[in-house]
This record gives structure tokens, C-alpha cells and sequence, in this order.
């Protein structure tokens, strides 16, 4: 093998213990309608140690800073109880043709508003960025994760995300 075909199939990463600017602006809560489709796997373990998957979508994700990323999530959700019990997840998505991986330790969000209202039942967590890391190769471009479209109710989900961006903006900002 020649040094440039080798040199082709060096896999290539990039650590990162803050968001890069890219990923920065991928989750800061702006143009959802644009980013639908865009799913992220958050990978948590639960009590008997088995290890527990949900996928989020651009509306439940958002970079309050360049260490963070608050979460929504349904109070009944596995990975809910999960976080709430050892603290730690990693979180997995396809994004720029490369594989990312961002180990991340979380603390729950305060989850009521000053009126005493919650954001559709949801609890937030914020987590800090322990070690990311993204992994591309020059021979195959990874041109998609897990994906998925929204039929019908699109532009009900799309009101959705919208408020609960704004709701974790809210909680984000006064943690």
C-alpha cells in the first residue's frame, strides 16, 4: 500500500472537551423545521446495569453553552430515571460526515416555571461535556444516522420543539 492510499484509510478524530462551532450552532435551538429529521442516541445504564437507548430529536436537545447540552425528556423515560439515578450518559449522532461520541455527566434542571408550571411534564438535565470525540475516514463519508420524517401533525411537533427550546433556554439560564 502507498503512503497516500494509506493515508486514505487512516481513520481521523477529533477530541473535544467543548462543543466545536459547528455542533454549537446544530443545537442552539434555531431553525428545528430545517433540522428535522436529525436524530441523536443517548445512551444511558440503567439499575441492573444494562445499557438503555432513546433517541431525541433537534427539539429536545440545546447547547446552553460551549460545555453543555440540556436534554427534555418525559419523566417516564427509561433514560429520565436512568440520569436521575447515576448521572452519566453518552450521546451518539452522525453530523458533518463524521461519528460523534460525547461522554456527558448530567444534573437535573429545576422543572417548574415562576407561574408553578412545568413544560408539558417534561424533566430537563443539563450535561457537561466530560470527552467528546468525532471519527471520520477519507474513504467513505457517513452521509446520514439514524433519521426519520414527521407525517402527520408536522407543524404541531414543530410548535412543540419550539417550546421546549424555550423552555430549557429558561431552565438553562437559571442554573
Amino acid at each position: 500500500m502507498t503512503d497516500s492510499a494509506a493515508s486514505k484509510h487512516t481513520l481521523e478524530q477529533q477530541v473535544f472537551d467543548r462543543w466545536p462551532d459547528s455542533l454549537r450552532a446544530l443545537f442552539d435551538g434555531t431553525s428545528l423545521a430545517a433540522r428535522v429529521g436529525f436524530t441523536a442516541s443517548l445512551m444511558t445504564t440503567d439499575a441492573n446495569g444494562r445499557v438503555r437507548t432513546s433517541l431525541l430529536g433537534i427539539g429536545e436537545l440545546y447547547a446552553a453553552d460551549s460545555r453543555s447540552l440540556c436534554i427534555a425528556l418525559w419523566p417516564q423515560a427509561r433514560s429520565a430515571r436512568a440520569l436521575a439515578q447515576n448521572r452519566r450518559a453518552a450521546l451518539t449522532f452522525v453530523f458533518d460526515e463524521a461519528f460523534y461520541q460525547v461522554q456527558l455527566e448530567f444534573e437535573r434542571l429545576p422543572g417548574v416555571d415562576d407561574a408553578g408550571q412545568t413544560s408539558g411534564g417534561l424533566v430537563c438535565f443539563r450535561g457537561l461535556i466530560g470527552a467528546g470525540e468525532a471519527q471520520r475516514v477519507r474513504y467513505a463519508r457517513l452521509t446520514s444516522g439514524i433519521t426519520f420524517e414527521l407525517d402527520e401533525g408536522k407543524d404541531a411537533t414543530l410548535e412543540r420543539w419550539t417550546q421546549q427550546i424555550n423552555y430549557l433556554k429558561e431552565v438553562a439560564g437559571r442554573s
